[in-house]
């Protein structure tokens, strides 16, 4: 089933039979139910997220280090000084926004994804602009963080434009139960943020193969920029990304989340970060919907389950 079927026949009673979850359905049933607002800093916070996957040896990106003051924006060339790549981001953002990725250094020199320029001084507002809450979450006061640069695995050459694909990967009770693919383009500026243009891959959870793929919620076949055929994707060290995924569940404490996993050539899967209010756009690159697999998680006795468990469990009914 393609997303067409969601946008010529989208009325309420489609919608239900299809099992498709709705944002009321979403906040009421499951975020408010299966998420403590105690435990929303733990991944509202990149920061803090970082620190709880590292206190449970999962990977990460490399810390280079954190601007935490207006005052210390002068200094960032020293945290970014023999550099070849980073990435710089807000701590408290959401949405892709304001990160800024530098893929390459020459002469003094900073180079973004798509090849412009991009100055110290440009490096440095950008810095600033960070620690008065331009891109973070209600606009408060924030910090910006310094991380190394990931280099994709190299099997998804062509899938990509310009920027590191990830996989999102919502988790219920524990159980990974719905994946998808994000993959950047000329339009996303380089970055895999579906709203900005990005391609989104629907992903068999148990074997990390394609299943569907939309742009801007129409069905697409092709990487619009490589033209690479999306039906071939398959993620590599998937049962890896899977159990990452899980455990994230037991680090954080969240019934229900999104887990953002990214493939690094060199270091293989890492967590990227955690949405306690993981949107819905996962249904339409998957051409199916959430509610049922909630539900079947819901009615049978998973709190018992361990980890290895946890993803039998995953395997046994999703696949």
């Amino acid at each position: 089933m393609t997303f067409s079927f969601f946008k010529e026949f989208a009325t309420p009673s489609k919608l239900k039979q299809q099992g498709i979850l709705g944002m009321n359905q979403r906040n009421n049933m499951y975020i408010s139910r299966y998420n403590p607002r105690k435990l929303f800093p733990l991944v509202d916070n990149k920061l803090k997220t970082k620190e709880i996957a590292e206190e449970a040896n999962l990977s990460t990106p490399e810390l280079i280090g954190v601007v935490n003051s207006q005052h210390a924006v002068k200094s960032v060339d020293k945290l970014i000084a023999g550099l070849n790549g980073f990435v710089i981001k807000p701590a408290k953002g959401s949405g892709g926004k304001g990160i800024l990725v530098i893929t390459k250094v020459e002469d003094g020199r900073y180079y973004k994804p798509s090849g412009s320029e991009c100055s110290l001084d440009d490096i440095e507002r950008h810095c600033s602009n960070i620690l008065a809450g331009l891109f973070s979450l209600g606009g408060g006061i924030d910090v910006a963080v310094v991380e190394a640069l990931i280099v994709f695995d190299d099997s998804f050459e062509g899938y990509s434009f310009e920027g590191v694909p990830d996989v999102r990967v919502i988790v219920f009770k524990g159980i990974p139960m719905m994946a998808m693919m994000r993959l950047s383009t000329s339009m996303s500026d380089g970055k895999a943020n579906l709203h900005q243009g990005a391609v989104g891959v629907g992903i068999n959870i148990t074997t990390g193969e394609a299943l569907n793929a939309v742009q801007y919620d129409e069905v697409v076949t092709h990487h619009p920029d490589t033209q690479k055929e999306l039906a071939l994707l398959k993620v590599p060290h998937w049962e890896e990304v899977i159990r990452l995924a899980a455990q994230c569940y037991d680090i954080s404490g969240l019934g229900y989340l999104g887990a953002d996993v990214v493939l690094d050539r060199d270091h293989g899967p890492m967590l990227l970060e955690l949405n306690a209010r993981p949107g819905l756009a996962i249904q339409i690159a998957n051409g199916m919907g959430l509610l049922p697999r909630l539900q079947q998680i819901e009615a049978a006795n998973t709190e018992s389950m361990d980890l290895d468990q946890r993803l039998a469990y995953c395997k046994q009914h999703f696949g």
